[in-house]
């Protein structure tokens, strides 16, 4: 990784993050990642060298004095009395972030933008599509636009949009929506949109497929491209970096320990899945059940190739509106080669759904999974296909709550009993593409009334919720359930809205 003199990175901190990391001074390790150093790294440095060999003080007393401590995105003290669409309203400016703000790992952005809530303190990159639903339903298009803005800032500056705006998140990026979001912005202000950020788009696209030009059969997977058995390119999640998160540092070196699947690559499948945003579900694991067995990066997921056919599609018509046709017909063609090869690796007759696919054993992993819905989501699967997935949706993953993640409880956030906000909205969409309505209309009733359930309860939008049984509260994980929080603020008002109009039809 390339590092920007101007920026703050966590291993400048050398023995000092890893001493405070390991020791867990903190329960929640992105708490020291995100603190602000009040000195030079260098001064630091040398005052934690004597204090070491000093050997009297506490550590945490080293750090308040040398550190700035990163606090929660604040709620209100107490619980406000008010309607839930009207807390929403209120929530968007206490999510907001002016231009410019920085400090310690935080990377300052141009313009405003609205982070997810609770320690998640920063942008996170898909996190914001689902965000600007409800930013679209409350008239709030600049603020779309800012924060599409800053995404094409990142890619200028960085060659990515990163997992979130922090420099321990520029290995990594999560799945590319910026298309999607170029595509909800074109709503409001037309189609002119995607040809002003045609070089963001096509710098976008460049990321996922660097190091597309080195495969060959017998080295068949570089960076994040895989060459197929047939001879087309499709793509995998994964991470530059092979090494612990800064971000969970003593958590990823106690999996490591255990690491059965690949040992030698256990630290970068960690951060694929992270890249995946489904960060952890047995989805990732060869056994389906234990983090030590994660294998993210042996998998071609299906969610992943079906976004980036989307973002082809749209190069290809941005390219028509920039007056270059013979490029357009590049981007067609390899859409259409992606579509041919997704259905060829991804759609599993057996199960008769899609699943994601192990280049490594060439074989579906055979995991049912919300990932299903993508290519129905993104429009690739026929009229046939999308029945099966359809109807395995509604029969073994629609609960009272709203859609799990997956069937399986490995104890992980991203399987069973959870259920998450983006994957509602991609559900839904999925039957309203297909024109199941009935079956897009319980998708959003469950979701919305278990939203406003849990929000009676407790006065607070949660980061993910429990959608078997609705009378308990989301858990599992790394940390606590965030609140917030801006995804399911966002989702939670745009399936309000359109279910309202289904229904009064």
């Amino acid at each position: 990784m390339l590092k920007h003199p101007e920026l703050f990175y966590l291993d400048d901190l050398q023995e000092l993050f890893t001493d405070v990391q390991l020791q867990r001074i903190f329960p929640d390790q992105k708490t020291f990642a995100d603190c602000t150093p009040l000195f030079p790294v260098a001064e630091i440095l040398e005052r934690y060298k004597a204090f070491k060999r000093a050997g009297d003080g506490e550590l945490m007393s080293f750090i308040v004095t040398h550190f700035r401590l990163p606090q929660p995105i604040p709620q209100p003290e107490e619980q406000w009395n008010f309607p839930i669409d009207e807390h929403i309203s209120r929530l968007w400016e206490i999510l907001s972030r002016h231009p410019q703000e920085g400090g310690g790992t935080l990377i300052p952005l141009p313009k405003s933008s609205i982070v997810p809530g609770g320690r998640f303190r920063e942008i996170f990159y898909w996190d914001t599509y689902f965000t600007m639903l409800g930013l679209q339903v409350a008239g709030l298009t600049q603020k779309i636009e800012d924060m599409v803005d800053n995404f094409a800032w990142l890619i200028d500056t960085f060659g990515l949009i990163p997992n979130g705006n922090r420099t321990y998140f520029l290995t990594r990026s999560q799945p590319p929506f910026f298309s999607h979001m170029i595509d909800l912005l074109q709503e409001e202000r037309g189609d002119h949109v995607a040809l002003k950020y045609l070089p963001q788009l096509t710098a976008e696209y460049n990321f996922w497929m660097h190091d597309a030009h080195l495969l060959t059969p017998e080295n068949n997977a570089a960076a994040r491209t895989v060459l197929m058995p047939d001879g087309t390119i499709l793509n995998r999640y994964w991470d530059e970096m092979n090494t612990p998160r800064l971000e969970g540092y003593a958590a990823d070196l106690k999996t490591h320990e255990h690491a059965i699947a690949d040992p030698s690559d256990h630290y970068r499948h960690v951060r694929g899945a992270c890249e995946s945003g489904w960060d952890f579900s047995g989805r990732w694991f060869r056994d389906g059940k234990k983090i030590t067995t994660i294998n993210t990066c042996e998998y071609i997921p299906v969610d992943l190739n079906c976004l980036l056919w989307h973002l082809e599609k749209m190069m290809a018509e941005a390219y028509i509106l920039d007056g270059k046709p013979e490029t357009a017909a590049e981007y067609q063609m390899k859409a259409l080669t992606r579509q041919k090869a997704i259905e060829s690796f991804c759609w599993n007759d057996d199960l008769q759904t899609y699943c994601d696919y192990n280049f490594i054993e060439q074989r579906s992993s055979g995991k049912l999974t919300m990932a299903m819905a993508y290519p129905l989501f993104c429009g690739i699967a026929s009229k046939e296909q999308a029945a099966k997935v359809l109807d395995k949706l509604e029969q073994d993953f629609l609960k009272d709550g709203g859609l799990i993640t997956t069937p399986n409880q490995t104890g992980q956030q991203w399987d069973a009993p959870n259920g998450w906000a983006p994957l509602q909205w991609i559900g839904y969409k999925a039957a309203i593409r297909y024109d199941r309505t009935t079956l897009s209309n319980k998708i959003a009733l469950n979701w919305t009334v278990n939203v406003e359930n849990v929000f009676k309860r407790t006065g607070k939008l949660m980061e993910k919720y429990n959608v078997v049984d609705t009378e308990l509260l989301a858990g599992g994980g790394e940390y606590k359930n965030q609140d917030g929080f801006g995804w399911t603020n966002g989702v939670y008002v745009k399936l309000k809205k359109l279910v309202g109009m289904t229904v009064s039809r």
